[in-house]
This record gives structure tokens, C-alpha cells and sequence, in this order.
């Protein structure tokens, strides 16, 4: 087993209820599991010593479609892991409602720029020994009620641990991504306490704080797992006594991230003003920062993977190199940006019949579908839009994303943009790509002109795709919130919505004049909007990469 998986000493093991690996396996649903795939991608490029463990998500999250009237309808994602990994012939155990619940991997090798591979472990419940009931815990991602979810939790935090040691895989640091593999704290502390019973439990959690490192992704309170007291108690009454959880998660609820806070010697947040959130949200705990990133080749468009290819030659390896990007010419750049954005229209229109063209300004805006995101704010004034959109060139959208099943107000949203694109179609053509995934995501951060980004402030805790968008040249308009607020340099990297205030009204008025000003630089000056392309490469791409984010973990979290 260690040959098969790369014999390695002290390996960090990074727990993530989601990791989006490939766009055909629907192992995540969002932000948290395309970027927990970017860093093991990066790791492996970086040959650093890392496995990732997940759940399998044997019919995936959903997939999404609209009537004409855009209600969101959920199907099923069903896919057979056996295309794509290996399972493995070791099974262990986890006590659920103190019944034996048998879980089994598959194994997902990450191949890396020099070959080098970073394992993914997949933990599976689908088994013919396990009730009918306990076979599905694997299934839904995200889905079920509280008790589904904890049930999932168990699994990872508890049997991700056990799985590893299963495996034989020696694990120094554990780095749990988001509250959802807490419970794999209290695995550590009862294996120290079985094998030391006499040990004080505050030197068991120093012990443990000294292995563990966790991530907080929310800036909302209620985007953090919480269950009650009752609830976990029925759940691990055959794992532990939940007066001991009390102890480290007092209150009447157990509260995922506050379990992990407490059983970690590092924690972090993923953006500057995202750890000042925190630390206002849990003002008793000392939260650092390290900003998101992504991985350079996923994201990359063809076009502008040829152009690297040609002024940037290690930039695979060494995204950093991304600053060299100043030297290559504007023709070659805008040839790029061409064709790529060819390639997304041809797919909107074949995809939608939207009639859009080539030459047009298009605005880009992708991302799961909720009121924070606020993704109808551009139209909060149509007929200034319309204004501004009847000047000489046009102007045409691209949106996409997915509500949750259970967020009524997102499905709401998606409905009133596609009233609002059949009101505009006469002035702004307007198109709405159904199922956003990996697939859809790389076309449109590449193809657009411009990414749009309006959350409302401080809720963006970091936000990825506007990175993504830099990568490949592509200008961002964006409220000053997440990782924008570090990447922003006024009309030399993109543009910024209002000021770090929280103000709607003075961000809708902002938002006009930036769009007129976006509007004006596009048609009217090129030679100005290339040299704003080239500098997202050189200065966001060479920074906002998950090469950079996983040199920040080892040397910050990881090391001694």
C-alpha cells in the first residue's frame, strides 16, 4: 500500500468535505471544493507531501435545469468512480447510533508537472454489509437534513483518520478545510487517551493542537455547521461521551467550527479582510490569513496557455514567473483574449441561440445563486443601463450558477434574471449557461472582457473566479470585499465598486460610473485596456495562484 500510494515521510492530510478534481466527476459544488482541488493540484506540482481525504458523493451534488420561465429543476448526478480511481481493498468502521457503519476507499492520483502524485482518498459507505440506511451516507453531497449531515461528518473526520491509518500512511499535520471534519480532533484525542487514560485532558488538546490546521471559508454565521447537543448524542453515543465534547464546545449545540478552533494550533482564514471578519466574529481566537488561490494550468484557456507556452516557459512549475508577463506584446496578448472570447460565444450561442458577436463588451457573472452575492445588482437602475448600453458597441451578459435545492430566495433570483433578459432583449443581449460546473466556469472566466463581482460587504469571504479571470487577462469589476481588496490598483488592474464602506446607495451610483468608464476605455482607448490585461497577468496572476497559497501553508501552518 505504500508503494502504491508514494512512501513519504510525514505527510499533511487535508480533510475537505468537497474536492473538485475533474469537471466530469461531481465530487464538489462549489468555491470550497474547486479550490480544496486547486491546492492538491498545486501540492502535487510542488511535490509536497500531502493527501487529500473526501467523501465519494456516489450521485454527486445536482445537476441543474430550467424550464422557460427559469425555475431551477435538480436531477440527479450519478457516475461510476471505477472510470476514474481505484478502490482499495481495506474497509474500516465508524460508530453511528452505536451501530457499525463500514466505510471502504477508492483512490484519486493527482499527477503533477514533474509526475510526482498526490493521492486522494474517497471514503465510500456504498457496502453490502451496511444497512440500507448507512449505504447512502456516501451518496448526496450537501444533501439530507442535520442528521445527514452530521452522519457525513462522522464518516470523514472520524473514519478519515481511521483510513489513513489503514492505509499506512504516516500523517504529521492535519489540516481540516471548513468545520465539517472537526469531529477528526476528537479521533485524535481518543487514541491518545486509550493508549495514556491517566493523561490530563489539556495535555491531550495541546498535544493534538500541535497536528492540527484549520481553514474558516464563512464570514456568516450561519454558513457554520451547528447541531444539537441532543442530536450529536444519539449519534456518538457508541464513539464518545458528549460531556467530554461539551467540555471543548460548551452551549447547547456542537459547533463544528468552534470544535476545530479548539483543537487546533493554527488557524486561518482565506483572504486579508476576510481574517479581520473572523477574528470579529470569534474575537477570542487568533486568526491569520492566508488568500485563496488557484491552479494556473486548470484555469488557463488554451489561447493563453499557448502564449505562456511561448514568453513564460516554466510557469506550470513556477507561477511567480507570471510577472515576466510585462514583456509580451499587445498584439499577442489581444490575440489570445480573441480567441478565447470566439470560443465562448460560439458556445453561448449554440448553447442558447443568444445572438451574441464577437466585438461586443461582455460582461461576465458566475457563481452560486444567493441574495449575498446580490446578482442582480448591475440592473438596480435599467434604464441608466440601458443608457449606457445604447452608446456605440453594445454591451452583452453572460450569467450562470446554481441555487441551492433548499434557498428559495436563490431560485427566486434566477427567475427575475430571466424575466429581466427577455425585458432587455431589445437592448442588451443576455444569456443565462444552466448547470455551472468546472466545464462552464473555464469558458466564461476566459471569454468574457470583464468579470463582474457585487457582494454585499464583508460576505465575500474570499471569492476564486475572479482570480481565474486574471489568468487569463480578463479585467474585474468588484466590490471592494474578499480577495479584491488586495488585488485592486485602480484602473491598472481592474476597476473597484464604492469604497470599503458599506453603502449600497453609493455603490450603485459607483457601479454606473465604473461601467461607463469601463464602457469608454473598451471601444475607445485599446491600446490602455491591453495594457490593463497584461497587468492582471503580471501583477494578480504571479500572486493569486494556489502555488503561492500552499508555500504560505507549509511555511506559516505547516512547519514548526
Amino acid at each position: 500500500m505504500e508503494k502504491s500510494l508514494g512512501k513519504h515521510h510525514d505527510r499533511v492530510a487535508y480533510f475537505s468535505m468537497e474536492i473538485g478534481l475533474d469537471e466530469k466527476m461531481p465530487t464538489y459544488a462549489g468555491g470550497l471544493g474547486v479550490l480544496a482541488g486547486d491546492y492538491i493540484k498545486s501540492a502535487a506540482d510542488m511535490e509536497a507531501p500531502v493527501v487529500g481525504i473526501t467523501l465519494l458523493n456516489g450521485k454527486g451534488f445536482f445537476v441543474q435545469k430550467f424550464d422557460g420561465e427559469g425555475n431551477q429543476r435538480e436531477e440527479e448526478a450519478p457516475w461510476d468512480p471505477g472510470n476514474y480511481m481505484s478502490s482499495v481493498d481495506k474497509v474500516i468502521e465508524v460508530s453511528i447510533e452505536e451501530r457499525r457503519v463500514y466505510v471502504r476507499a477508492w483512490i484519486y492520483k493527482v499527477v503533477g508537472v514533474t509526475g510526482y502524485e498526490v493521492p486522494v482518498i474517497f471514503l465510500d459507505t456504498d457496502l453490502i454489509q451496511n444497512f440500507e440506511l448507512d449505504r447512502s451516507i456516501t451518496g448526496y453531497l450537501y444533501g439530507g437534513d442535520k442528521e445527514y449531515r452530521l452522519k457525513q461528518e462522522i464518516v470523514l473526520g472520524v473514519g478519515g483518520v481511521r483510513m489513513l491509518d489503514k492505509l499506512g500512511i504516516h500523517v504529521k499535520k492535519f489540516h481540516m478545510n471548513e468545520g465539517h471534519s472537526s469531529l477528526m480532533g476528537l479521533e485524535l484525542m481518543k487514541r491518545d487517551l486509550e493508549k495514556n487514560p491517566k493523561k490530563a485532558i489539556t495535555h491531550v488538546v495541546d498535544g493534538i493542537k500541535e497536528h492540527c490546521i484549520f481553514t474558516t471559508h464563512t464570514p456568516q454565521m450561519t454558513g457554520h455547521d451547528i447541531f444539537p447537543y441532543s442530536l450529536a448524542e444519539r449519534l456518538l453515543r457508541g464513539f464518545m461521551d458528549v460531556e467530554q465534547i461539551r467540555r471543548l464546545c460548551p452551549g447547547d449545540y456542537l459547533n463544528m467550527t468552534i470544535l476545530g478552533f479548539n483543537l487546533s494550533g493554527y488557524i486561518n482564514g482565506v483572504a486579508k479582510k476576510h481574517a479581520e471578519t473572523s477574528k470579529g466574529m470569534f474575537p477570542s481566537y487568533n486568526i491569520n490569513s492566508i488568500t485563496n488561490g488557484v491552479h494556473p494550468d486548470t484555469w488557463t484557456s488554451m489561447p493563453f496557455k499557448r502564449l505562456f507556452n511561448k514568453y513564460i516557459k516554466d510557469w506550470r512549475r513556477d507561477p511567480h514567473l507570471f510577472r515576466y508577463a510585462v514583456g509580451i506584446p499587445d498584439e499577442d496578448i489581444w490575440r489570445a483574449h480573441v480567441e478565447a472570447k470566439k470560443e465562448l460565444i460560439d458556445y453561448v450561442n449554440s448553447e442558447q441561440g443568444a445572438g451574441m458577436d464577437y466585438d461586443t463588451l461582455t460582461i461576465g457573472f458566475a457563481r452560486r445563486m444567493t441574495s449575498y452575492k446580490r446578482p442582480a445588482f448591475i440592473f438596480s437602475d435599467i434604464e441608466r443601463l440601458k443608457k449606457i448600453a445604447g452608446g456605440n458597441g453594445g454591451l452583452q451578459m453572460v450569467f450562470s450558477g446554481k441555487a441551492h435545492p433548499e434557498d428559495v430566495k436563490g431560485k427566486k433570483i434566477i427567475k427575475d434574471l430571466f424575466q429581466i433578459k427577455k425585458s432587455l432583449e431589445h437592448d442588451i443581449k443576455i444569456a443565462y449557461i444552466e448547470n455551472y460546473n468546472m466545464a462552464v466556469a473555464k469558458k466564461l472566466v476566459s471569454g468574457v472582457d470583464v468579470w463582474l463581482n457585487t457582494p454585499q460587504k464583508p460576505k465575500e469571504a474570499s471569492g476564486t473566479s475572479g482570480m481565474k479571470a486574471t489568468l487569463n487577462g480578463v479585467l474585474n469589476l468588484s466590490v471592494l470585499d474578499g480577495w479584491w481588496v488586495e488585488g485592486h490598483i485602480e484602473e491598472i488592474t481592474g476597476w473597484a465598486i464604492g469604497d470599503m464602506e458599506e453603502n449600497e446607495q453609493k455603490e450603485k451610483e459607483d457601479l454606473y460610473k465604473k461601467l461607463e468608464r469601463v464602457y469608454g476605455v473598451y471601444y475607445h482607448d485599446p491600446a490602455k485596456w491591453v495594457k490593463m490585461m497584461r497587468n492582471a497577468l503580471s501583477i494578480n496572476a504571479s500572486f493569486f495562484n494556489s502555488h503561492r497559497m500552499v508555500e504560505q501553508y507549509i511555511t506559516n501552518a505547516y512547519w514548526d
